[in-house]
């Protein structure tokens, strides 16, 4: 074994889970024969944001068994990223990984996340070059990525992976973000530029079906573009200003026509186009800055990321 392994001593790994009592034995099982054959001291944090299945079940089971399997139960469901969350405050590892419920990210894939955050990295993300997924969770995942790089800077070439593992001094920076729409990548990159990704395989899904769905989608993209930019607000600021240069020279040139002519000139359609067009840009830009209102009162009166009403193995 690498001795640049050997000198992280404790590693932590956070698993949000959501309807996945079929595959938390194996995961837990996996996890451990992993940890033991590379001779490292572990602890596996798992945050259940409200199954609707026998996942907290099994995770009581998997907790009584084995301490170092620390369970949390969320009184109500928050969403992946808040469940991060909730299990990054309580990590004691020198270096975190996260990790999805599902096997589709294989434990055994985690001492080459590992080796590589020991070259000088703060975070490794896993790159799937081939993914077992959906065309709709692809587009989605295509989609957020193109996001990221306009509004937080996220070089082309970087795909941002649920599996990945992170430095503590970082996660230590992350949870002192206390709003109630947290965003992990975008947090990972307003705190540091070292970051690399590593090729890994990515697995079919073995048990259940997936989570993921357009509304899931569609909260991460909100999160990404009003949590971490404000350059939402900078276009539709930019639009109407080109908006309001078209609308006069469109009404000067009506003007002229009509001292040249002496004929107003027609053209109801294009009139009504115009102020339906105005229109709606009027009503998107209302609906961002009122976004971003909402956000920042929501803040002000201190909404909680997540709330948790129980845990196990842990203080």
């Amino acid at each position: 074994m690498n001795k640049t392994v050997n000198q992280l001593s404790l590693l932590s790994v956070v698993i949000p889970v959501y309807n996945s009592e079929e595959s938390l034995p194996n995961l837990c099982n996996r996890l451990v024969r992993v940890f033991e054959d590379m001779g490292m001291d572990f602890e596996i944090i798992l945050i259940n944001d409200c199954s609707t299945d026998r996942s907290w079940i099994q995770l009581e089971k998997l907790a009584n068994d084995d301490s170092r399997v620390k369970p949390i139960l969320l009184r109500k469901n928050v969403g992946y990223d808040s469940a991060v969350m909730a299990g990054l405050n309580y990590v004691n590892g020198q270096s975190v990984v996260i990790i999805d419920d599902d096997l589709q990210h294989a434990p055994e894939d985690i001492p080459k996340l590992l080796s590589t955050l020991t070259n000088g990295y703060d975070v490794v993300y896993a790159n799937f070059l081939i993914k077992e997924q959906s065309k709709f969770k692809n587009l989605g995942s295509w989609f957020n990525g193109k996001v990221a790089e306009f509004m937080i800077q996220k070089p082309k070439d970087l795909y941002l992976s649920p599996f990945k593992i992170v430095r503590k001094t970082i996660v230590d920076e992350i949870i002192k973000y206390q709003g109630p729409y947290p965003y992990v990548d975008g947090l990972i990159f307003q705190t540091t530029s070292a970051i690399t990704q590593i090729p890994i395989k990515h697995h079919k899904r073995v048990f259940g079906k997936g989570n993921y769905n357009f509304i899931r989608s569609l909260k991460i993209w909100i999160n990404l573009t009003t949590g971490f930019s404000i350059v939402p607000l900078r276009i539709v600021s930019y639009l109407g200003l080109i908006i309001a240069i078209f609308s006069l020279i469109f009404g000067g040139y009506l003007i002229s026509w009509k001292l040249l002519s002496g004929i107003a000139p027609e053209g109801w359609t294009s009139t009504v186009f115009v102020v339906l067009f105005i229109g709606g840009i009027q009503l998107l830009a209302l609906g961002l800055i009122g976004e971003y209102l909402g956000r920042t009162y929501l803040n002000i009166n201190n909404q909680p990321q997540f709330v948790i009403k129980d845990k196990i193995n842990l203080k």
